[in-house]
């Protein structure tokens, strides 16, 4: 054969395709079919009215088979209740009821023919499908295409019209009303719905779980941003320490007179480590930054416009204040307790847990008045950030949703707790505990959620609500 000849069909997979389908057609596997999700008290209804439906479909096929097929009895009472136990078969094995519902019409067809043969009845009968019968396996169909998929479906409306033909085209009769077209078309009506609603439910169900996944991974994404900008805050801090101990390195052989040579050795080690650290810190930081930072209420990021700018401190606290007072808000501060020197990753992620309740105090309650408070206790750092009422509806705002997962992920790191609520006059209250040395011990300062006047530093907090809320709503 030459490259120029048509090369013939590959027919593996057709094989493969009718192979699938036989095996499934002769596997009495299927799911069965569920009940209503809701309302609660009709969960059941559409079994319920396919059973009447069957025993319907029986008495009228026995009928049906004894009067003008003239089957009698057994073979008359046998192929109509088949039937109708066909139907209620299909419910929980669609394969098999269809079998049994092709099975009893045509034995009942057989049946019949010799009778057409021999004497001819006073009217035609519908032949080689009754009407019971018609019905019936219109009903099995429908509910084996809905439950299993599309091919297996249409495997089994072939088989049923290929076998209508050879009853009818081949095998015939005498003097009867021809159904076999008709049954077919309403066959391939059945199995058309059947498979168009259930590609709507697995549509449906792959949109259910698309979204919820799309959910996971908002959420996830949303969690490593938060982590991310921490961490490059966190790296800032580090990459100050670093240098202060490569320059105390360095310096250090000039405070000691006649320094050994072991011990400008170690310095001098100690200096490259800290030099080779601080450019790994710089690589990472030239990673980790933020270009495009969103800051719509100009608090202030430390990021972005400014990038090399130093992280803020709790000496910017004042700055702050001012910032988000001239934005439209009330904003008073409160400061209580001997303030003791705080590790910078305290006084940094205070500083941010604060910044962003502010934030969210100008997006959500315009017009309200916001108390700052900070207790400063042997153990660590409580803050404390409270909103009154609005006085106006908040607008959109989008791209928000970011701020709680911060704040916790800051007071998490820190070993500290955060919790936020409603109050009881409709405003919000963001409370946190920053641990001095990053673990809350079992006599700690608990965190208040009261949004009223703090007792002394002397006496630890109480964790009593005085206002009944909810957990905040993480849109803010």
């Amino acid at each position: 054969m030459t490259s120029a000849e048509p090369r013939p069909p590959d027919s593996e997979p057709i094989r493969t395709l009718l192979r699938e389908v036989l095996t499934a057609l002769a596997s009495p596997s299927a799911a069965p079919l569920p009940p209503l999700s809701r309302p609660r008290l009709l969960r059941r209804l559409p079994h319920v009215v396919l059973c009447l439906i069957a025993l319907g479909l029986a008495l009228a096929g026995v009928a049906e088979f004894n009067d003008t097929y003239r089957l009698g009895f057994p073979l008359g009472e046998v192929t109509g209740a088949a039937q109708g136990v066909a139907l209620v078969l299909a419910l929980r094995r669609p394969v098999p009821a269809w079998w049994l519902s092709l099975g009893a019409t045509l034995l009942a067809a057989a049946g019949a023919r010799s009778h057409m043969m021999a004497d001819v009845p006073a009217s035609r009968p519908d032949w080689p499908w009754s009407s019971p019968a018609l019905v019936a396996q219109a009903f099995v169909l429908f509910l084996l295409a809905l439950r299993l998929p599309a091919r297996v479906a249409i495997g089994a409306l072939s088989v049923t019209a290929l076998l209508t033909y050879v009853m009818q085209g081949l095998v015939g009769g005498q003097l009867y009303h021809s159904t076999g077209f008709l049954a077919v078309v309403v066959f391939a009506a059945a199995v058309l719905l059947g498979i168009a609603l259930r590609g709507r439910r697995e549509a449906r169900t792959q949109l259910v779980e698309q979204a919820s996944q799309t959910e996971e991974e908002r959420a996830r994404r949303t969690l490593l941003e938060e982590r991310s900008r921490i961490a490059r805050e966190l790296h800032d801090v580090v990459a100050h320490h670093m240098s202060v101990i490569s320059i105390q390195a360095q310096v250090a052989p000039h405070l000691v007179e006649n320094p050994s040579d072991e011990l400008k050795e170690n310095l001098e080690g100690i200096r490259q480590n800290a030099l080779e650290a601080l450019t790994e810190l710089r690589r990472v930081l030239g990673v980790l930054r933020s270009e495009n930072p969103e800051d719509p209420y100009g608090l202030g990021a430390g990021t972005g416009a400014a990038p090399n700018s130093p992280q803020p401190t709790l000496d910017r606290l004042d700055a702050l204040v001012e910032n988000t007072r001239a934005a439209g808000l009330q904003v008073t501060t409160e400061v209580t307790g001997e303030q003791l020197p705080l590790p910078p990753g305290v006084e940094l992620s205070a500083y941010r847990i604060i910044q962003e309740a502010l934030s969210n105090a100008l997006r959500h309650a315009s017009g309200s008045a916001v108390r700052v408070e900070l207790w400063h206790f042997p153990r660590g750092l409580q803050v404390r950030v409270i909103n009154s009422r609005p006085e106006r509806p908040a607008p959109p705002s989008p791209g928000a949703g970011h701020g709680l997962l911060g704040m916790r992920e800051r007071a998490a790191m820190l070993g500290g707790t955060l919790v936020t609520s409603e109050t009881a006059h409709g405003g919000f209250v963001v409370a946190a505990f920053l641990p001095r040395d990053g673990a809350v011990t079992g006599d700690a300062p608990s965190t208040d959620l009261s949004p009223y006047p703090s007792p002394p530093p002397s006496t630890s907090p109480s964790t009593d609500v005085d206002c009944p809320g909810r957990t905040g709503d993480e849109s803010r």
